[in-house]
């Protein structure tokens, strides 16, 4: 079976826990192709798949993307660009689609999960919109299932103390990419900043990329009947 992963720098792994890895370890037997780009948006994927068109043979395909839409905009620098507006978001995401699912028998459609741990800050109210958004335009596809990963993470912040910690400097994110590589590591920079699921505010530590790999394991198991 050979599973493609597209997506931005959660799906790549860095900075952070790898989720992949989680996968490549539970699924020995299967291929994992990791597509994520570190800065990715719907825009500049769009680009990419347009330029370098997937391979036409994959079992199953995850699309996260959607985070930095959001993100990148508290960023003193924008690596990529960014849409004007939700309907604009609509039209690149809708493409992107149609470009997958033309390329894969399964789709999922995962929607951005937290920009911070604190669930009422503006920049989760926004990926509460553009998930909707997704969810919207899945719905019209039969061969194409919605994961809710923003629901999933306010869902397991609902309860407990939250931290309002996000790194917004690239240099920061930089260096937690370069001396934060071991899951130790990871986590106790998680636990110095107060945060449960994130190394800052927006990738993945040990306990969420567990999570993450256990809502794409779900899928795999059930729709490619392991």
């Amino acid at each position: 079976m050979k599973i493609g992963l597209i997506g931005d720098s959660l799906t790549e792994g860095r900075p952070g826990v790898s989720f992949v890895s989680f996968l490549q370890k539970k699924f020995p037997n299967y291929r994992f192709d990791n597509l994520g780009k570190p800065g990715e948006t719907v825009k500049s994927l769009h680009t990419r798949l347009t330029n370098s068109p997937l391979q036409k043979n994959y079992d199953l395909t995850f699309l996260w993307i959607g985070v930095n839409d959001v993100y990148s905009k508290l960023l003193k620098i924008q690596s990529q660009p960014v849409v004007k507006d939700h309907d604009e978001f609509k039209d690149y995401y809708r493409n992107i689609l149609n470009n997958i699912t033309s390329s894969s028998r399964y789709t999922i459609a995962v929607s951005p999960a937290i920009i911070g741990e604190d669930l009422d800050n503006e920049f989760n109210l926004e990926l509460r919109d553009l998930s909707y958004i997704i969810q919207f335009i899945t719905g019209k596809h039969s061969s194409i299932h919605f994961l809710d990963m923003n629901e999933v993470f306010l869902q397991l912040l609902s309860t407990g103390d939250r931290s309002n910690f996000i790194n917004t400097s690239i240099l920061n994110i930089m260096k937690d990419a370069l001396f934060y590589k071991s899951p130790p590591r990871i986590d106790h920079l998680s636990f110095k900043r107060g945060l449960r699921y994130t190394i800052d505010g927006i990738h993945l530590n040990s306990h969420g990329a567990t999570i993450v790999a256990e809502k794409y394991g779900a899928y795999i198991e059930e729709l490619l009947q392991l």
